[in-house]
């Protein structure tokens, strides 16, 4: 049995803002199966508290980044979980990341050097009868605990970085250095230095023995000037370390069979139940009632997920006949362009700001297409949702949308592979010519649902993905 630490800042079902915690939620009993026993890190935030009245105190630090920490073990929802409790940094509700008012705390970068060491004293014996044979770490919030095994004293395990999205780096001013407990011969560009800052997530790149990233393609992309954020040159220089692992989803969660978030359930040799769905969709948006086709799109409103060239493509849409429905929040500015939408496209277009589970998973369950328009897409979870609930994706031919959706091209659809429709460069133009592409599509009905139960066939769990994730851990312990 191989054990893993893995480390990491939020984890479902206790703390979600985003993909992130969907694979660290999800890997650990998928990983089961393969002789791999997966305890996380997690920081004691309350929702993460709550989830068990029994932890078990397995350490205590006195003095530990300005405050006194324990760390406690134990279970929440078939996790196994090290919780370090340190209130001075973690007792904050809402947000992990940030204030009532949207602001990163002041103190995250001590916050999350606070994780990060304690998973490195985890490895070091802290919990005297645990010592991982591994650590893997996600993403910047815990990528420094390979900083912090690598200048103290003793062995150390194997480790592994997987990054969910380069463009969130963790980068903090030099004067913190002392805060965060680093020795001073830790700056340099063979330690944690970036470009004069500290950089947490460049520190877990550079000692890491193995790097992950979330889809071959994007594994590819970041080691360029266009994708790689400024560090194109440390990951092309780490090449023959790093490799893309698709993610996958929660098909026990996500089964319109068996899916209580639904209206009506329905599987692929029962499609034509979906119009159950499609029927409280249009009336939770205000939309029309025709036969009409629907696009949906459920994303974070920013320029990275394409939202602005989305809002210039609305007009093309409604005026091609078809209705929009977005759930979201973000920029304020792009909320008021789709807010005025619902004003000038009344019946054609509908929206709901903020986040709502419940109300995704109605929109896979009763849209037609499911809109991906991302500049970059580290891999994507809404496109295999949409896939799973027989909603076709229409993506931007990136990242992990370009590894996980076949093209409806003429080729594809000879060969009956297509699953969807990829459209490049970013552009409105070009979104446009998908939108209209997909439309011509959903008016072929046998074509149309040949690509949705080719789509919901598909095996899209964590069971295939995380067979990747074991190889590559025992090839590290060869």
């Amino acid at each position: 049995m191989i054990k893993v630490l893995a480390v990491a800042s939020e984890i479902h079902p206790l703390i979600k803002t985003g993909g992130l915690a969907d694979v660290v939620g999800a890997l650990p009993g998928a990983l089961k199966r393969y002789d791999v026993a997966v305890t996380t890190v997690i920081p004691g935030y309350p929702a993460v508290l709550a989830a068990n009245e029994k932890w078990e105190t397995v350490a205590k630090l006195p003095s530990f980044f300005g405050g006194r920490t324990t760390i406690k073990r134990g279970a929440a929802n078939g996790l196994n979980l090290f919780v370090v409790d340190a209130p001075h940094l973690f007792n904050r509700p809402g947000n992990p990341y940030t204030d009532k008012d949207g602001r990163d705390w002041l103190d995250n970068p001590q916050r999350y050097g606070a994780l990060s060491s304690a998973a490195a004293e985890i490895c070091h014996g802290l919990v005297a009868d645990y010592r991982p044979d591994i650590v893997h770490v996600h993403d910047w919030q815990a990528a420094l605990t390979l900083a912090y095994l690598n200048y103290a004293e003793g062995p150390r395990p194997k480790s592994v970085i997987t990054v969910h999205n380069l463009a969130f780096q963790g980068q903090y001013p030099r004067s913190i250095l002392g805060s965060l407990a680093l020795p001073q011969r830790s700056f340099s560009v063979e330690g944690v230095e970036y470009y004069g800052m500290i950089g947490f997530l460049k520190a877990g790149l550079h000692f890491a023995d193995r790097i992950t990233t979330v889809s071959p393609r994007y594994a590819t992309e970041i080691q360029t000037a266009e994708a790689g954020m400024g560090l194109e040159g440390l990951l092309a220089g780490r090449s023959d370390v790093l490799s893309g692992i698709v993610n996958g989803i929660d098909d026990s969660e996500w089964n319109p069979a068996t899916d209580t978030k639904l209206a009506v359930n329905y599987d692929a040799k029962s499609l034509a139940k979906r119009a159950g769905n499609r029927e409280a969709l249009e009336k939770r948006f205000g939309l029309d009632h025709d036969n009409s086709p629907l696009f949906c799109l459920v994303s974070r409103l920013t320029w990275q997920k394409g939202i602005d060239i989305m809002a210039e493509t609305v007009p093309h849409l409604v005026a091609h006949g078809a209705r929009f429905a977005l759930l979201g929040s973000g920029d304020k500015e792009l909320e008021g362009i789709f807010r005025q939408a619902t004003y000038q496209y009344p019946g054609r277009v509908g929206a709901v700001f903020g986040f709502d589970e419940a109300l995704s998973h109605l929109m896979f369950g009763g849209g037609d297409m499911t809109l991906v328009p991302s500049r970059f897409e580290p891999c994507g979870l809404t496109q295999l949702y949409g896939l799973r609930y027989g909603c076709i994706p229409v993506v931007a031919r990136v990242g992990g949308l370009s590894d996980t959706i076949v093209d409806a091209n003429d080729a594809a659809l000879t060969l009956k592979a297509a699953t969807g429709v990829q459209f490049q460069p970013i552009t409105g133009a070009m979104l446009q010519e998908g939108i209209s592409r997909a439309i011509a599509l959903y008016r072929d009905k046998t074509v149309w649902q040949a690509m949705q139960k080719r789509g919901m066939g598909l095996d899209l769990s964590w069971t295939s993905r995380a067979s990747a994730y074991a190889k590559l851990y025992k090839d590290l312990l060869k």
